[in-house]
C-alpha cells in the first residue's frame, strides 16, 4: 500500500443502486472512507443512462470531500456483471441490467475524469475489500461467499483477486446441487437448472417456501415466519444453509483458503432463524469438505457495508493492467 496519503474515487455499481466515495489510503493503516453518495440505478433506461448516473454519483462523492488532499490517484469501479478487468469492459450480465454487456466502464470514467481507471466485478471487489481490511487481515488467502439476491464468491490470495481468464471466477451460486427434492429442476437466474442460486439465494428461499405452501416475498419474511414458530419456514432456511455449506466445502477442497468470510442478506438473518441457517451451513461444509480442510474458519464478513468500495480502491492502485 502507498506510504503517502493516496486518494482514490471508488464506485460500486449494482442493479438497484449506485454508491461512490473517496477512499484515502496511507501505508498499512486502515483506509478512510469519505461521505458516500448514492442514487438508484436507472436499470430499465439502458446502459448509457446507468453509466451517466454513475458518473453523476461519482461527481457528487468528489464534491463531498474538502478538496484539501492530494489529487486523485485512480478510480476503482466495482460493477455487477462479468468484467474483463484488463479492458474494464462488461462482457456478460443478467437481465437485472438490460444491455449491460459491452459497456466500457473504464473508458467512460477515464474520459470523464482523466485519471487511471480500473473496473472489476462487484463480488470480486467485495472479497478484495474483506481480504485487505476485514476478516482476511493477516491471512494469506480468503474465500468470500456472498449470499443475498444471488450467490457469488471471490478467492483472494496474497492480496490479488482471482478473476479468471474471462472474469467469471467465483460464481459459486452456479454450481449444481442436490439433496432436496425437486432442487435439480429449479431454474436459476442464468437460465440453467439445478444451480445452488435457484434454491439458496434470497429470492430462491422465498420461492421455495411459497412452493411448500407458505407464501413469502422475501428472505426477511421467511426469517420472521421461522422466528415466530413456522417449522416449514425454518426447515426451508435450514435446507438452504446446508446446501450452501456443501458448496463452500467443495470450494475448500479446490482452493484451500486460510479463512472463509460469509456475507449478504441471507447470512445476516436475525434471531433463531439466522442461528439455524449458520448451523446448517457449517454442517453442510463438514459433509463435503475433506478432513484436511474441514476445520477452516467460517466467519461473518467484517469489513462493513461498503467493502466493495474499499476493494475497488485497492484494486485501482494495485492492478498491473495498462491504462485503458
Amino acid at each position: 500500500m502507498p506510504a503517502e496519503l493516496t486518494r482514490v474515487l471508488a464506485v460500486d455499481l449494482g442493479g438497484t443502486k449506485i454508491n461512490a466515495a473517496v477512499v484515502e489510503l496511507k501505508g498499512e493503516g486502515a483506509p478512510h472512507l469519505g461521505p458516500v453518495a448514492t442514487a438508484p440505478t436507472p436499470a430499465r433506461e439502458g446502459a448509457n443512462a446507468v453509466v451517466a448516473a454513475a458518473v453523476n454519483v461519482a461527481h457528487e462523492a468528489l464534491q463531498g470531500t474538502d478538496g484539501d488532499g492530494p489529487p486523485l490517484a485512480a478510480i476503482g469501479i466495482a460493477s455487477a456483471g462479468v468484467i474483463d478487468s484488463a479492458r474494464g469492459v462488461v462482457t456478460a450480465a443478467t437481465d437485472a441490467l438490460p444491455g449491460w454487456p459491452g459497456t466500457d466502464l473504464s473508458g467512460a470514467f477515464h474520459t470523464e475524469f482523466e485519471v487511471r481507471t480500473r473496473a472489476l466485478n462487484d463480488v470480486h471487489a467485495h472479497g478484495l475489500g474483506e481480504a485487505m481490511f476485514g476478516a482476511g487481515q493477516g491471512c494469506d488467502s480468503l474465500l468470500l461467499v456472498a449470499v443475498g439476491t444471488g450467490i457469488g464468491g471471490a478467492f483472494i490470495t496474497q492480496g490479488q483477486v482471482l478473476t479468471g481468464s474471462r472474469g467469471a471466477a467465483g460464481h459459486i451460486g452456479h454450481v449444481r446441487t442436490a439433496g432436496v427434492p425437486g432442487v435439480e429442476d429449479l431454474v436459476c437466474s442464468c437460465g440453467r437448472r439445478g444451480h445452488l442460486e435457484g434454491f439458496a439465494s434470497g429470492p430462491g428461499i422465498a420461492a421455495e417456501l411459497t412452493r411448500r405452501g407458505t407464501p413469502a416475498a422475501s428472505t426477511r419474511e421467511v426469517a420472521d415466519l421461522a422466528n415466530n414458530g413456522s417449522r416449514i419456514a425454518l426447515g426451508t432456511l435450514i435446507d438452504a444453509g446446508r446446501l450452501t455449506g456443501r458448496a463452500i466445502g467443495d470450494q475448500l477442497n479446490i482452493v484451500d483458503p486460510q479463512v472463509v468470510a460469509v456475507t449478504g442478506g441471507v447470512a445476516s438473518a436475525s434471531g433463531a432463524a439466522g442461528e439455524e441457517w449458520w448451523a446448517a451451513l457449517r454442517e453442510g461444509v463438514h459433509e463435503s469438505a475433506m478432513d484436511a480442510v474441514g476445520n477452516t474458519p467460517i466467519v461473518p464478513a467484517s469489513a462493513g457495508n461498503h467493502a466493495a468500495l474499499l476493494g475497488a480502491a485497492h484494486f485501482a492502485l494495485t492492478d498491473p493492467a495498462t491504462e485503458g
